[in-house]
């Protein structure tokens, strides 16, 4: 009588939900100090155009001795929050694509560390780059509350684009590495494939409302909100690839061997 192996799923989804949580309170963290005082400038100069516009209910009633219906501080807060539970929500989709990218292997004799880390950099650059070129992020507050669904398919659709690219990418660098083909020709054919997905990208609609804020704080604002995604996907990298280590200790000490191995 035999029985079979016990599925790597739920280990993985459990290194996932680890990696995810403590990525998103890095991200959240992140964004609350470094980026936040960029978000209450946007934030200020949008209800300061608005008031000055009497476009905006919230202004008349802040005139008439009303209180906002969420504080800063409650917003910095849910910011955090907001970020945390994204992480797991995305630690799980890690781990669960880390089972279907290494079936055999995904639990032990493997490297966790590398393959971790090049999944997480896969995923930023599908879902954060390509997309993020194409329709970097705006500050808080600014946009017409009448096209958020429009921009949310867009963003999807890109995203969608973005992911679609990076994998045909991958799969054309697999095929070609079987063929034997060297090294220069793989990354070419893998570049060429993300320039046309990026030319695709920029084919969809622009953004349907302008943004008006200062060019300095919208440029600020946008790099900070791609390192923000860059930390996010890192840290869920990297403590995703750190806790195969654990699971794997003889993966782990061959890894950590072969790097405090000096060379020649």
């Amino acid at each position: 009588m035999t029985t079979s192996a016990p599925s790597p799923v739920l280990p993985l989804l459990a290194r996932g939900l680890a990696a995810g949580g403590s990525a998103g309170l890095l991200s959240g963290l992140f964004a609350l100090l470094v980026a936040g005082p960029l978000m209450d400038r946007a934030i200020a100069l949008e209800e300061e155009r608005e008031h000055t516009g009497q476009a905006l209910a919230l202004a008349a009633s802040l005139a008439h001795g009303e209180t906002e219906v969420f504080s800063r501080g409650t917003q910095h807060f849910g910011l955090v929050v907001t970020a945390v539970v994204t992480g797991l929500a995305l630690g799980v989709f890690f781990g669960i694509a880390y089972a279907l990218l290494h079936r055999r292997t995904a639990l032990s004799g493997g490297d966790h560390w590398m393959r971790a880390l090049t999944l997480a950099g896969a995923g930023f650059l599908a879902l954060s780059l390509l997309p993020g070129l194409r329709y970097p992020a705006s500050p808080p507050g600014v946009g017409d509350s009448g096209t958020v669904g429009d921009r949310q398919l867009l963003w999807l659709t890109a995203m969608f684009l973005g992911a679609a690219g990076t994998a045909a990418a991958w799969r054309l660098h697999r095929t070609l590495a079987a063929a034997g083909r060297p090294a220069p020709v793989r990354h070419s054919a893998v570049a060429l494939v993300l320039l046309a997905t990026l030319t695709v990208l920029f084919l969809l609609p622009p953004n349907p409302d302008p943004v008006r804020v200062p060019a300095e704080l919208l440029w600020d604002f946008r790099l900070l909100s791609l390192a923000g995604h860059a930390v996010l996907w890192a840290a869920l990298g990297a403590v995703f690839g750190w806790l195969g280590l654990r699971y794997d200790p003889a993966a782990g000490r061959g890894t950590f061997a072969a790097a405090a191995r000096p060379a020649g």
